[in-house]
């Protein structure tokens, strides 16, 4: 990775373009940013070595697939050691799609999906909260997610 790499506009051009739709073609960048597809190459390389580009990935709609509840669950650690044991426990679950190492009110914060309320009760009550390092747990579930967007360049 290199640290000493210095974004500029053009860059940051590419970055949107490339969040906005990963699949775009370099030529149609070239085109649009007026350089060659040489450079959009060589640019987002750099970046790639740089490790601000660290993938390309698609999205999906949880929802489509069936997953119609999101919470976020907020959970107490008997002690601060715990920590590798519990976040390498909750990674073995599907149904944990992200997970925080926090301060604050709990020492870890994670996002859980699931198909249904029951699916939900039996995640948190027989995955999470059997899990030896916590002590404690809070669920909240959404609503909705109005905004959703990644952070710009």
């Amino acid at each position: 990775m290199d640290s000493s790499f210095q974004r500029d506009q053009l860059d940051n051009q590419i970055l949107s373009a490339l969040m906005e739709d990963a699949r775009t073609p370099f030529a149609e960048l070239a085109k649009r940013f007026s350089v060659s597809a040489g450079t959009i190459h060589v640019r987002v390389e750099k970046m790639k070595q740089a490790g601000i580009i660290t993938g390309a990935q698609i999205s999906v709609n949880p929802k489509a697939l069936g997953y119609d509840v999101c919470c976020f669950i907020g959970i107490n650690l008997k002690s601060a050691g715990d920590y590798p044991a519990a976040i390498a426990k909750l990674n073995a679950l599907d149904e944990v799609v992200e997970a925080y190492y926090t301060t604050g009110n709990y020492s870890i914060f994670v996002k859980v999906m699931c198909q249904s309320i029951d699916g939900l009760q039996h995640v948190l009550i027989n995955r999470i909260q059997s899990i030896d390092e916590i002590q404690s747990t809070e669920t909240l579930i959404s609503l909705q997610n109005p905004i959703v967007r990644a952070v710009k360049p």
